[in-house]
């Protein structure tokens, strides 16, 4: 058994990683460190609770150590577990800036640990749907690919640290990671970007909406998030040379883990027929339509594979690398967007 010490308990402890880790076959959620308050000690009265990281990292037990804080603390957190010989996951982004990054993956090639980034959503079902369909060539030639992450907050929350203007807040930092990680993981690294970034909310201090095109050869990959859509795009809208796909909604386990279920319930993971996405295949002359079943979502999937890394040696599926490579393409999409301008995937920013 692999014991586990989680290090922050805001939303993304409590909701994206507590229930996850204590889920997954062969990992112990041992320890919290929670600075204030009793939220742990109340939700899991077995669990030991700390307040400082040298409380956490003198038990010698805890072999993984998960960051889950703001995006300001990642980098000292993590350097500092893995130099007392822990094994990382990080809260994504990796850390503020692809420096940073690149100095945390150094220090976890020099010092033989496992450092990962929690980029769960590369197991959302409708994702795994898409890569799915991608992989069977059913569409052809793939020559768009379109996807969108919109929600609806009209009242800034500039109290928060995601929105309070900080380095590290705002949406591209945020939901923009996950994007930028999914389309990567489809399509590897793009030859340029061209980007807006913009605040679009009244009295926000962080910027709220973002447009990100990833350009490849014969291929146009745009992402998109406001967080002023009132009706949402589709989370997925695909061309191909033979056929496309479109999938309205988002996959369920975002609201499950908030609504406090467990995912170890027979049924998780599954979406209902009607929110199936909708493939468009071309018969000579007619388009046939047929809805495609959505993939069985799992974010145990993740620490599954942390896990088979630091015990077996096995492959990790989200490595450090790309936890910088998607860094190193938001600075791009900022610099794009401050400049009104396509930048080169090797240009400086």
């Amino acid at each position: 058994m692999l014991k586990v010490g989680l290090i922050g308990f805001g939303l993304a402890g409590q909701a994206f990683h507590a229930p996850v880790i204590r889920t997954t076959p062969g990992l112990e959620l041992a320890c919290i460190l929670e600075r204030h308050g009793s939220l742990a000690q109340e939700k899991f009265p077995g669990i030991r609770v700390v307040r400082t990281l040298d409380e956490l990292l003198n038990d010698r037990d805890i072999q993984l150590c998960v960051v889950a804080t703001p995006n300001t603390t990642h980098f000292e957190l993590a350097r500092r577990c893995m130099e007392a010989g822990r094994n990382v996951v990080v809260e994504k982004p990796l850390a503020v800036s692809s420096q940073e990054a690149a100095e945390l993956t150094r220090i976890a090639e020099s010092t033989g640990r496992v450092l990962s980034v929690y980029q769960n959503r590369r197991w959302d079902g409708d994702f795994l749907t898409v890569k799915k369909l991608l992989a069977s060539g059913r569409l052809g030639r793939i020559v768009q690919y379109e996807s969108n992450w919109d929600r609806f907050r009209p009242t800034a929350r500039v109290h928060i640290w995601r929105e309070s203007g900080e380095p590290g807040s705002g949406v591209l930092n945020d939901l923009g990671s996950h994007l930028i990680d999914q389309a990567m993981a489809l399509f590897g690294q793009p030859e340029a970007i061209t980007a807006d970034e913009r605040i679009m909310r009244d009295g926000a201090r962080a910027a709220d909406a973002f447009d990100v095109r990833m350009h490849y050869a014969g291929l146009d990959v745009t992402l998109r998030t406001s967080l002023l859509a009132c009706a949402p795009r589709p989370r997925f809208c695909i061309f191909g040379a033979q056929g496309s796909f479109v999938k309205l909604k988002f996959d369920p386990q975002e609201g499950r883990l908030r609504r406090g279920e467990s995912p170890d319930q027979p049924d998780w993971g599954d979406e209902p027929e009607s929110e199936w996405g909708t493939a468009y295949l071309a018969e000579g002359d007619s388009v046939k339509t047929e809805k495609v079943k959505t993939e069985k979502g799992d974010y145990r999937e993740f620490y599954g594979n942390v896990r088979d890394a630091i015990l077996t040696g096995s492959p990790l599926a989200v490595t450090p690398q790309d936890a910088l490579r998607t860094l190193r393409a938001i600075e791009l999409a900022r610099a794009s967007s401050e400049r009104r301008s396509t930048i080169e995937w090797n240009a400086a920013c």
